[in-house]
């Protein structure tokens, strides 16, 4: 849709069923529909390629270099069609209704099932590409078949009625399609028009361009293409659920698309769920409770009345807060309505939270937890930072200076600001970054780790929890944050009994030791991260 070149025909005027201005102007729409697809296709890699990776800034630089790269090879290759523009045309647009309608599925299908799906995104990127390349020229030859005009005003007319194309498909893609049809549906319907809208130009107004056999080959590519397209469509349900096991396991009991995100839960009625946000493990219900109870209960040592959790909307970490009798408050800003929501209602969650929703201590805000901290209201002894893995790039600004300057504006006199900062040993910069940031923002931090079942030491598994499977051995790294004196590493001797098997990840002395294990990781002189510099790229 940028960047392309225009050809000039040097064949007669064709004859058309319609007057020149007419034709004109039916060619000028089918430029407005084909930008429209062009830039859905593209969205839909860089929506698609970001919810399987969670790198959205690395995905979007690969997508779109390739993609204008590609669109200038396909502007030059488009040369050796313009003597049969028409026929080439429809063939062309044929074959992007066709890769782009089933991009989402094909790269979905890959990362289902083989587990990689980076060079699958490149290739469509690059086809893609290519045939978008090749649109305007054979558009611009189709154009000057029908009336000889200025090749400026040719020009203009038709950049324009592409940018408007691309204006529309860019507004279409998040408002229209990905809420309604979904990723994958949006896609097969967005090759569906762009079959039908390149097929009617051809067939219908260019027909007498084309001879009796080129008719009956575009004829039947375009009715096979949209044949294509509808049996995905129909299938498309079958094929998600299919996907989904072979992502998750066979024991998916919901699975739902939020506003925000898709929420995932498996495992039996019965026992511990395992919740899944954008593909990502976030709860494992084997060793939760070890990972929150290392979150929370160090950072209640002290007042703790007023308490405030960031995100946190599954209800694990207001469980653990609410242990305590002398908590009178707990406010939850949670982005997603939908976890909440399943954690209020789904038996198995709710079980595994203790039913912390149904606690009238319990205030649930609906906020991007950032946003909120810019107008608050009133301070808190103990702020909980329950939020993704700081790698993910949605999240980079919860764990920005920006961020926790904020955070330190709401913390009374003695406060704890508790931040799961990712795995010091998998991941020591990234870990190490969070605790430069903090102390950027003001704060004197107490680094600490846990492990499956215990605090010291590190166990070998994934890399990080956010990665997508069973839940497996996973290393936390935790920062306890004040402003002024860095707080002391202990519990409240008012804590309920634990519900970690022995010994406790918050047994006596162990705190101490996952204290020496964060530090033998430790990485000094790394800047902080920033809003306008994130530097969590580990």
């Amino acid at each position: 849709m940028i960047d392309r070149q225009s050809v000039t025909s040097t064949q007669s005027v064709v004859r058309l069923p319609v007057r020149p201005g007419a034709g004109r102007c039916l060619v000028l729409v089918a430029v407005f529909v084909c930008a429209a697809c062009g830039l859905v296709y593209e969205l839909e890699l860089l929506a698609l390629a970001s919810y399987l990776s969670g790198d959205s800034v690395t995905q979007a630089s690969v997508v779109l270099s390739v993609m204008v790269f590609a669109m200038g090879v396909g502007s030059l290759l488009a040369k050796r069609l313009s003597c049969r523009a028409a026929f080439g045309f429809g063939l062309l647009e044929a074959a992007l209704a066709l890769i782009g309608g089933c991009s989402a599925i094909v790269l979905y299908a890959f990362f289902a099932w083989i587990g990689e799906s980076r060079f699958v995104l490149v290739g469509f990127s690059l086809a893609i590409g290519v045939l978008i390349g090749a649109e305007i020229p054979l558009l611009m030859s189709l154009i000057q078949r029908i009336s000889r005009r200025d090749a400026e005003g040719t020009v203009a007319d038709l950049f324009a009625a592409d940018y408007v194309g691309a204006l529309v498909g860019g507004l279409a893609f998040p408002f229209l399609l990905l809420p309604w049809l979904g990723q994958l549906t949006g896609a097969l319907l967005t090759g569906a028009v762009n079959a039908v809208a390149a097929g009617a130009l051809v067939l219908w107004l260019f027909r007498r361009d084309l001879t009796a056999g080129s008719r009956w080959w575009l004829l039947i590519t375009h009715v096979t293409v949209l044949a294509v397209l509808g049996a995905a469509a129909v299938l498309v349900d079958d094929f998600e659920r299919a996907a989904r096991r072979a992502v998750y396991g066979q024991q998916v009991r919901v699975a739902v698309h939020t506003d925000v995100q898709e929420v995932v839960l498996t495992g039996g009625r019965e026992g511990p769920p395992d919740l899944f946000l954008d593909g990502r493990l976030r709860v494992s219900g084997r060793d939760e409770h070890r990972y929150h109870e290392a979150l929370v209960h160090p950072a209640m040592h002290g007042p703790h009345a007023r308490v405030l959790i960031l995100g946190g909307g599954d209800g694990l970490a207001a469980r653990e807060v609410l242990r305590y009798p002398d908590v009178a408050s707990v406010t939850v800003v949670e982005l997603d309505p939908g976890v909440v929501g399943l954690a209020r209602t789904d038996p198995a969650l709710a079980r595994m939270n203790d039913y912390a929703y149904a606690d009238p201590r319990v205030r649930v805000v609906t906020a991007d937890a950032f946003s909120w901290l810019r107008a608050p209201s009133g301070a808190y002894d103990v702020v909980i930072s329950d939020l993704p893995d700081p790698g993910i790039t949605p999240s980079t600004k919860l764990y920005s200076q920006e961020f926790y300057g904020l955070a330190a504006r709401i913390l009374a006199d003695g406060g704890r600001l508790a931040v799961h900062a990712g795995t010091p040993e998998t991941r020591p910069r990234t870990f190490w970054t969070v605790d430069a940031t903090l102390r950027a923002a003001g704060f004197a931090t107490r680094p600490y780790c846990a492990a499956t079942g215990r605090l010291s030491g590190f166990r070998a598994g994934r890399a990080d929890a956010s990665t997508t499977g069973s839940a497996a051995s996973r290393d936390w790294g935790f920062l306890l944050a004040a402003t002024g004196r860095a707080p002391r590493l202990g519990l409240d001797p008012t804590v309920p009994g634990l519900r970690s098997p022995a010994p406790s990840v918050l047994a006596a002395g162990v705190l101490d030791a996952g204290a020496r294990g964060a530090e033998r990781t430790r990485l000094p002189g790394l800047p902080p991260s920033t809003l306008v510099h994130p530097r969590y790229t580990d």
